[in-house]
Order: structure tokens, then C-alpha cells, then sequence
């Protein structure tokens, strides 16, 4: 695990570095949405099943197309929000969602931007064990988890709460 600042990220660490980094709510861990290995390397971390994970999209220009969504809750983005939406088709990593639908967020933070430049979409899960609570400081990460990244993002403390969850115009979370 090697510690850098946010501005720091590459295309080459977007694409094939697993990276902890901070968002407009809490840690997320995530890599490139497209490369099945790196995908499951983040549910070995987390020791999660087949729940499906969410990924930062690159823009919305990226979401109108590649996804049935209302305008209403496309206009949300970016923010504090995860959308649940139904893919037109699969422009993921067959191991990201097992169904058809898949949740998106677009965080209002500098790592949403730094996605956007690259066009990838990027997994943004929370990075705890599955079932654990939410990390807000970098040094509340078990070790267990900090010595299976590439890459760490330390803003501090973020003292937010997990995003809000949106599917079919309704608040699940």
C-alpha cells in the first residue's frame, strides 16, 4: 500500500491499481468496473458475496446512454446519491452485478472528476468488511485490508454517512 494525493492518479492507476479513496460521504475502495480480476480481488478484500457492487460512471452523457434513467433522478448527479438503474446493456464486468440493474453514483468530489477524464467506469463500494461499519478515517482500515491495496487516498476525517439510495423514484437507504 503506498500512500498518494488524489491528484496524483493516472489512467494506468485507474485501470489496474485497486485504490482507497474519499468521496463526498464516506472511504470507498474501488478499480476499473471492466477488469473482472480486479473486481474480485475487491470481494476478496471485503469477503462479500454476490452482492452486486455500484460504480462511479465517467458522466452522464455515460448514463443516458447506457442506461434507462428519469431526468428527474439523473439530475441528482452529481451528489450524495446512488441511483439504481436498469442497463440497456452489460458495459461492466460480468462479476460487478449478476442482474440487470446497477447502482450509479457520481460523487460531488474531485474523484468523480479525475474518473470523468478518464472515461472508466470505477467500482465505489465502502471500504469495510462486508457487514461492518463505514470507515470515516483512514486509520480506522483494518490492516488486513490496507495490505491488500495499491494505493491510498487520505483526506482526513470525512464525517458523512453512506450515499442515499434511489431506485425506481424511491428512497431505499
Amino acid at each position: 500500500m503506498i500512500k498518494i494525493k488524489l491528484d496524483e492518479l493516472r489512467i494506468k492507476d485507474i485501470k489496474t491499481k485497486i485504490i482507497i479513496y474519499p468521496t463526498d460521504t464516506i472511504y470507498g475502495i474501488g478499480c476499473n468496473a471492466l477488469d473482472e480480476k480486479l473486481v474480485n480481488k475487491i470481494r476478496e478484500i471485503k469477503k462479500r458475496d454476490k452482492k452486486p457492487f455500484s460504480v462511479i460512471a465517467p458522466d452522464k452523457k455515460w448514463i443516458l446512454e447506457n442506461f434507462f434513467v428519469d431526468k428527474k433522478d439523473l439530475e441528482k448527479l452529481p451528489g450524495r446519491f446512488t441511483l439504481i438503474l436498469k442497463m440497456k446493456r452489460k458495459v461492466i464486468a460480468d462479476n460487478v452485478s449478476f442482474g440487470d440493474k446497477l447502482g450509479i453514483r457520481i460523487p460531488k468530489h474531485k474523484i468523480s472528476e479525475i474518473i470523468g477524464k478518464f472515461g472508466i467506469p470505477f467500482i465505489t463500494t465502502s471500504v469495510n468488511f462486508s457487514g461492518e461499519n463505514y470507515i470515516k478515517e483512514i486509520k480506522e482500515i483494518p490492516e488486513e485490508i490496507l495490505n491488500k491495496v495499491d494505493y491510498v487516498i487520505d483526506e482526513g476525517r470525512l464525517d458523512n454517512k453512506p450515499s442515499t439510495v434511489i431506485m425506481d423514484g424511491k428512497i431505499l437507504r
